[in-house]
């Protein structure tokens, strides 16, 4: 690789990397979070049948999530940057079916015709465009700049997007969706969603294009390396699912996701059964956005003195030490237990989120110094499948662990075993999560800050 002499690394980058998050999460965020209602209380389709569809969606990704990587990094270079320039070739068709997922004129035809429109549109939106977007702005990362620090500030900038979006999809989104009827119920407004979803589209673009204008890439791939890494598909893909920088960080994110996912899934019955008040989840919903702000502020700093793999690890046993303070204190005061998870969560799932898209391109450098190629596109597109995957295996958990315990959605109160259960998934699950994921950094993550720093040294001696 080479650097580029342009303008350097500085805050429109940061800004603008974090636009592109923003951008997905528009599209992404209202989908991992109102689709579902879309399709099952407005198309009136089985949820089975949706399942269905995820299901086939995730064995398609398998192929266009690495096709894409694949493609990215075997593109010619261009003015534009190599990965710069999907940015602007896919935003309007990703925008564009993403709305055409949520036409509510669709509810009124036969339902053969509902559920081909969905597997269209939804594999249209998913496997094709989105992912022609994501994965070259997911590996843009690592060549915005080769410095480590530079990259930490877009780890964090890309999750203050992703943040950002989910904050404004979960205010806007249920004023102009759901009204309330004579009876107290949230119901679904007729043709509200093609509007809401237009809206989206619209702000998806704008995002895009911010991203776009606002980011410089400098670093280019060596004609050297293009060409070895054009020689052989097969080799690079056998690289790749040997690394064991990338693997550990797969493993590592999956077991996160679960302890994320798990949370998100059994809070709303921690606050409802076990504490008996909702207005405190509504308190403790909002925390993420002051969480990813205390973060982004010090993160970066952090990073610097003691490295990624050994900030990480070091918060996730934090986290991990305070959840099972939590299990064993088997608190009842809401209050002081919405203290200790938010403390908890920063040295979890928030820091994880900070430094995480940065481990990815300390990773592609890895296999650059060990391989003499360079493979961005492909390296991301692997990981971006692997999350995808351990997304679809967490989402089950909550509802298995309910039922696991014995939790009886007629009934009005539950028993205190079940209460007791709630608070065990809530608490126990992520402390062994977390403990598990430490010892993954430690002993399978190889990638320390000494090595990190020795990897740029070594690739910069070699431009």
């Amino acid at each position: 690789m080479e650097n580029l002499k342009r303008n350097p690394f500085g805050f429109k980058d940061k800004i603008g990397y974090m636009f592109g998050d923003f951008g997905n999460d528009f599209t992404f965020i209202f989908a991992s979070t109102y689709l579902m209602i879309f399709y099952t209380k407005v198309l009136g389709i089985d949820p089975a049948m949706v399942g269905v569809l995820f299901l086939v969606a995730r064995c398609v990704d398998a192929f266009t999530d690495v096709g894409m990587g694949r493609l990215a990094d075997s593109s010619p270079e261009n003015p534009k940057g190599r990965f710069r320039v999907w940015i602007i070739r896919m935003c309007i068709p990703v925008a564009v079916s993403s709305f055409l997922m949520y036409l509510d004129v669709m509810a009124g035809a036969s339902m053969t015709v509902k559920t081909v429109y969905m597997f269209v549109t939804y594999l249209l939106w998913g496997s094709i465009f989105y992912t022609s977007i994501n994965i070259p702005y997911g590996s843009m990362a690592s060549v915005i700049s080769e410095h480590s620090r530079d990259r930490q500030s877009l780890s964090i900038y890309r999750s203050l997007g992703s943040t950002f979006a989910a904050v404004a999809i979960s205010v806007i989104a249920p004023l102009f969706i759901y009204e309330t009827d004579a009876r107290g119920n949230q119901v679904v407004i007729s043709g509200r969603f093609t509007l809401v979803a237009a809206a989206f589209s619209i702000l998806a673009v704008v995002c895009y294009l911010l991203c776009y204008f606002l980011v410089t890439e400098r670093v280019k791939v060596s004609k050297s390396a293009s060409q070895k890494k054009r020689s052989s598909a097969a080799k690079t893909l056998g690289q790749v699912f040997s690394n064991r920088a990338l693997l550990a960080m797969i493993l590592i994110s999956i077991l996160t996701l679960c302890a994320t996912i798990m949370g998100q899934s059994i809070s709303t019955f921690l606050f409802a059964d076990y504490f008996k008040d909702t207005k405190a989840l509504s308190f403790n919903n909002l925390l993420g956005l002051p969480a990813a702000l205390i973060l982004a502020a010090v993160s970066g700093k952090l990073v610097e003195w003691f490295g990624r793999k050994e900030l990480t690890s070091g918060g996730c046993i934090v986290a991990a030490v305070l959840f099972f303070a939590l299990y064993f204190m088997k608190l009842t005061n809401v209050w002081v237990f919405i203290v200790v998870n938010f403390i908890a969560s920063i040295g979890g799932m928030y820091l994880f989120n900070m430094t995480v898209w940065a481990m990815i391109t300390d990773v592609i450098d890895d296999k650059e110094v060990q391989t003499m190629q360079r493979d961005d596109g492909t390296i991301y597109g692997v990981y971006s499948f692997a999350r995808k995957v351990g997304q679809a295996l967490a989402g089950g958990l909550g509802g298995f662990a309910l039922s696991a315990i014995g939790y009886d959605s007629l009934a009005v109160a539950q028993t205190d075993s079940v209460r007791a259960g709630i608070y065990a998934l809530s608490t126990l699950f992520p402390a062994v999560i977390y403990t598990v994921v430490a010892i993954v950094f430690v002993t399978l993550y190889p990638l320390s800050k000494k090595r990190v720093e020795e990897n740029t040294k070594e690739l910069q001696a070699r431009r």
